[in-house]
């Protein structure tokens, strides 16, 4: 099995289903492909039904999207548990992931970064301004408060144990720790911030912002 992807400094999508085949505990080679060259551009036109990454070859098929992948992984893994057990949760944890997958546009661009930049100090970026960028981030602080508190009582990820939906904002957190924004001037009560904070020091996040940053 063959998981495709591009840049690990910038790919935040490729991030997402490298993170779920993780908790899976799968048995997967990466390839990373820089899409940004004109060879890599030429390499996704003969290997991507898409043209873009992440794809995941394995028993003989090509499955695309990042989404398509955590589905398939969370049919062949199901005892990874990468969506919650309760149903309303799970209801939900759906929902999340795929507001995550097709939205937030403003700050996908304006925030447009590597997950893996910390970037303090005189190298910091300034925090992005607009109203659809602030928009964005109120209704993400929004959702991971409710999410919290509703369903996180068993653990420090967005429904208590980790689930698809926390592979899918962890870029989101990168983001947010790279453009230093403070949550609590867009309606926290602290409880998004912890959620980023434990988002950051997942330990297969900090392997591949190692692996990223070699």
């Amino acid at each position: 099995m063959e998981l495709i992807i591009g840049p690990r400094l910038y790919s935040t999508w490729s991030l997402r289903p490298w993170l779920v085949l993780k908790r899976c505990k799968a048995d997967f080679t990466v390839r990373e492909i820089d899409i940004y060259s004109p060879a890599g551009q030429a390499e996704l036109e003969r290997i991507s039904p898409s043209r873009l990454v992440p794809i995941l070859n394995v028993d003989g098929e090509t499955i695309w999207d990042s989404m398509a992948i955590s589905v398939w992984c969370a049919e062949r893994y199901p005892d990874a548990k990468l969506w919650p057990a309760d149903a309303h949760a799970r209801w939900l944890a759906r929902s999340a992931a795929c507001e995550m997958h097709g939205g937030f546009m403003g700050l996908r661009t304006d925030c447009g970064m590597g997950p893996d930049h910390t970037m303090v100090g005189p190298d910091r970026s300034p925090p992005p301004k607009g109203e659809a960028v602030e928009r964005d981030i109120r209704r993400i602080v929004s959702l991971w408060m409710e999410m919290r508190r509703r369903f996180g009582a068993g653990g420090p990820y967005l429904f208590g144990e980790w689930s698809v939906p926390d592979a899918f904002f962890t870029p989101v957190a990168a983001r947010f720790r790279h453009f230093q924004i403070d949550l609590t001037a867009h309606g926290d009560d602290g409880s998004a911030a912890a959620y980023r904070d434990a988002l950051l020091a997942q330990p297969d996040f900090l392997e591949w912002s190692a692996e990223a940053l070699r």
